[in-house]
């Protein structure tokens, strides 16, 4: 069992139809594209795991792997000619090293593109994950402090 299927068991997240885990239909996926949009899926999915142990894997949206701690991360789909990484409050995170090339005109979306053949700077990207989960967390907590107690 992986890292990030324990911390999804953990989580209570519910297990698919006929007892499929999210974590086992992401794997499903990566063993269908069987090209180098599988392998590139894979790597993102292992810097993810490595870059956060306590990452949650979800299937949402009819077919999207999903990461999530504190709330989603990231997602990563794939296309005919890309594999797209999609950070879901991405216009908040700084990029020095520039991996945002995609989404870049909304106000909270970024992604990152990934071509055949492409190489991933992966410390930079272990970083930006990291990052996102330290926004996450950060927005749950101010959200938290904010709250006021109910009146008796």
């Amino acid at each position: 069992m992986t890292k990030a299927t324990t911390a999804m068991k953990k989580s209570g997240s519910k297990e698919g139809a006929g007892g499929v885990t999210p974590s086992q239909l992401i794997d499903a996926r990566i063993n269908e594209l069987s090209d180098w949009r599988g392998e590139m899926l894979a790597r993102v999915r292992t810097l993810i795991q490595q870059a956060d142990p306590e990452v949650i894997e979800e299937w949402k949206w009819r077919g999207v792997p999903v990461w999530e701690h504190a709330g989603i991360i990231c997602t990563g789909e794939t296309y005919k000619n890309v594999v797209k990484m999609t950070f879901a409050k991405g216009a908040s995170l700084e990029d020095p090293s520039g991996l945002f090339n995609s989404s870049l005109e909304g106000s909270t979306r970024r992604a990152i593109d990934f071509h055949e053949g492409d190489k991933i700077d992966e410390e930079a990207l272990k970083a930006l994950i990291r990052a996102a989960v330290a926004l996450n967390m950060s927005v749950r907590a101010t959200a938290r402090s904010q709250k006021k107690p109910k009146s008796a």
